[in-house]
């Protein structure tokens, strides 16, 4: 026990340039994607490892926050700091002068995610399995006290949480196949803003060669007949037996979201992602009203569990992107997926852990909570940056082996 009490605590500003052209869309024209990480040390023991995603500026005001609000954690086990984890979220959340500047929004949140991911990584790799596994071996009680669900026991308590992980116990045999055949996984990198036409072209073709059968592209040009063009040619490249999606990483106010969305429509999108101001609950009501069949899709700007509550009792989203790198964690996340679960809507979550975590979390939905397999994101461009990155082939996640959650940085990894 005495190795996995936390020792120190340290963060890193981790800074990753993109080739040109990449992760860029119509609101962010950046080519960097950066990490605040936390590390959680112990002696001679494993190292916990979290992080969440900026794009560059403002990465150091998190690694600020981080130092501020995981000072609780100096000195405990990991065991001890995971085995009530909800209600010490809480109080790192609810911390009196910080919880000024969000509440539950912004810098102070992403810090809280941060430390949260590395609590996770570090409990899994105590008992030496992967994320993934370590959360399907919790009995119900115990998973269900890694939660904080303080303001949503309108829709999730813990004795409904509870009673939803029993109820799917019994058939959790049907679902763990998908351990062996892998979690099917959607291309956004063939459709960046700043690609020209013959560079999506390009990519896309690769993509389907190597196995994809999903594809995004990014939407909301300052031409608007630049996007129809780009959306008609992915759909001509992706054939009518594929799967594209819309993204405008809310780029267009109402009007203009309601009249490009129909546009859009016309090439059968599974989704238009972000059409408008993430805040914006009603608009988002609307659009979705206006485009069916076409789904909307959001959640990586809605950054926190009390929005999405919101945005699901008003029937504002048909596919929830909640990402454990934006809202409070991998605790948050788990609660938005029971809450999406009750709701019938498919988690597909945004990847700015470019699918490291991610992939541990979606094995768990589908085998815990009989969530429907539907997609995850597939960003590679960081890849060559992890120690133990996210294995697709054929255009699907392999379950990771590890122990962890699959998030350790080489540039920080020790022998």
């Amino acid at each position: 026990m005495a190795n996995n009490i936390i020792r120190s605590i340290s963060t890193y500003d981790a800074h990753f340039p993109l080739p040109a052209g990449a992760g860029t869309d119509s609101i962010h024209a950046t080519s960097e994607y950066c990490l605040a990480v936390t590390l959680l040390s112990t002696d001679g023991g494993p190292t916990g490892s979290g992080f969440v995603l900026t794009l560059g500026a403002g990465n150091e005001l998190v690694g600020k926050a981080i130092e501020m609000l995981a000072e609780p954690l100096q000195g405990k086990s990991i065991d001890e700091i995971m085995a009530n984890f909800g209600t010490l979220s809480r109080s790192i959340a609810d911390h009196a002068a910080l919880r000024w500047l969000g509440p539950h929004k912004g810098v102070v949140h992403l810090a809280l995610a941060s430390i949260t991911n590395a609590c996770f990584d570090l409990w899994a790799k105590s008992r030496g399995v992967p994320l993934w596994k370590l959360l399907l071996d919790l009995s119900p009680e115990e998973l269900v006290r890694v939660l904080d669900l303080t303001y949503v026991e309108d829709v999730l308590d813990e004795k409904r949480a509870i009673e939803m992980l029993r109820e799917n116990q019994a058939t959790r045999a049907s679902r763990e196949r998908i351990l062996e055949t892998g979690y099917p996984g959607y291309d956004t990198s063939v459709g960046w803003m700043d690609y020209s036409d013959d560079k999506v072209r390009e990519l896309t073709k690769s993509a389907l060669d190597q196995g994809f059968s999903a594809f995004k592209l990014k939407v909301g040009s300052t031409e608007e007949s630049r996007d129809l063009r780009r959306a008609a040619m992915l759909r001509e490249l992706a054939g009518d037996d594929k799967t594209v999606m819309f993204d405008a990483n809310q780029h267009w106010n109402l009007p203009n979201a309601l009249r490009m969305c129909r546009e859009l429509s016309k090439f059968k999108p599974l989704w238009i992602e972000e059409p408008t101001h993430p805040d914006d609950l009603l608009a988002h009501v609307e659009i979705s009203e206006a485009i069916a069949p076409v789904k909307v899709a959001a959640g990586e700007h809605i950054s926190n569990r009390v929005l999405f509550k919101n945005f699901l009792k008003a029937n504002a989203l048909s596919f929830i992107q909640v990402d454990c790198t934006r809202v409070a964690g991998i605790s948050e996340f788990l609660t938005v997926s029971f809450m999406a679960n009750i709701f019938n809507r498919p988690v597909v979550p945004h990847v700015g852990d470019m699918g490291q975590m991610h992939q541990h979390l979606m094995f768990f939905n589908h085998i815990a909570l009989d969530h429907e397999v539907a997609f995850l994101e597939h960003i590679p461009h960081l890849r060559k940056h992890f120690v133990h990155p996210a294995e697709v082939s054929a255009g699907v996640y392999r379950t990771p082996q590890n122990p962890g959650a699959s998030t350790d940085l080489k540039v920080n990894a020790t022998a």
